[in-house]
């Protein structure tokens, strides 16, 4: 899954460089838009579309008997039951062709909350303001069979990086805590070391714009490289389960709300807006 998460990185670096410019929001509509009128195109082409007509005109012609007969309990019974039958149907013949699609959604969803949920962190460039509760803390979890890892836990701060709180280990837990703050703008690689196994994890810190994608945490396993995709999950030999981060939440202009879950929530609604709006004129049965 790392390998289709760099190519995925790079293919939406290109696709996205020219939308800069134009700011997270409309590169979020924009991007919304092309995926659902593509999802519907995909629809069409894997889906049973002389099927579902059929279906939904039996459905039509099932209601009509029902108002037609509606003093014949007889019928209407039948007829009832015809349109369960029906609709169930209509979901099976409509839900089918959609489970292929919730990869590259869940995958295209991923690319949108790493580029668009977060901004980076602040820089403290008054010494002074460099307290501990005022930084960035980092959270660091083992795998369950290597809990006492964590007592030997060493982190490397890179220049532009210090650390405002003790390295805090709790090896019975398997967890380890740190707070650093950023005095510099950039891309900063932080350095946590467990006997031979080493990770890095990324801190972004400075202006907007300095980076394309940024995630809190980096995790192991399919279901945090799918949900994660700007960092590679831990392989599997790695004792380390997962290094936790907090950003700021990015506000998305006129869009309702700000962080993840705005930017999920504006990309499943943008995108099913754009594919109901391109239904006629693509002649898609849904």
């Amino acid at each position: 899954m790392n390998a289709v998460n760099s190519l995925t990185n790079r293919v939406f670096d290109l696709l996205l460089s020219p939308l800069d410019a134009v700011g997270a929001w409309l590169s979020l509509t924009l991007v919304s838009g092309v995926f659902g009128i593509l999802a519907l195109v995909v629809f069409k082409r894997i889906s049973w579309q002389a099927g579902i007509k059929s279906t939904k005109d039996k459905i039509k012609g099932h209601m009509i008997e029902i108002r037609i007969y509606q003093d014949d309990l007889a019928l209407v019974s039948r007829a009832i039951g015809k349109v369960l039958y029906r609709n169930l149907q209509y979901v099976v013949l409509n839900f089918g062709p959609f489970l292929p699609l919730m990869v590259p959604f869940g995958m295209v969803a991923a690319q949108l909350v790493v580029r668009y949920g977060f901004e980076p962190v602040a820089v403290q460039t008054v010494e002074d303001d460099r307290l501990a509760g005022q930084g960035t803390t980092f959270e660091i979890e083992f795998i369950p069979e290597m809990k006492s890892a964590a007592g030997d836990l060493v982190v490397d701060l890179p220049e532009g990086v210090v650390a405002v709180s003790p390295l805090v280990r709790v090896p019975r837990q398997g967890r380890a805590f740190i707070e650093v703050v950023a005095i510099q703008p950039g891309i900063h690689e932080i350095s946590f070391t467990s006997g031979s196994h080493t990770e890095i994890k990324l801190l972004h810190a400075g202006i907007e714009g300095l980076e394309r994608e940024m995630q809190p945490e980096r995790g192991r396993g399919f279901l945090s490289a799918l949900l994660w995709p700007a960092e590679p999950a831990f392989a599997g030999d790695s004792p380390f389960a997962l290094i936790r981060t907090v950003y700021p939440e990015r506000p998305l202009g006129w869009l309702p709300g700000s962080g993840p879950i705005a930017v999920l929530l504006a990309f499943v609604l943008l995108s099913m807006a754009f594919g109901f709006a391109a239904l006629k004129p693509l002649g898609v049965e849904i």
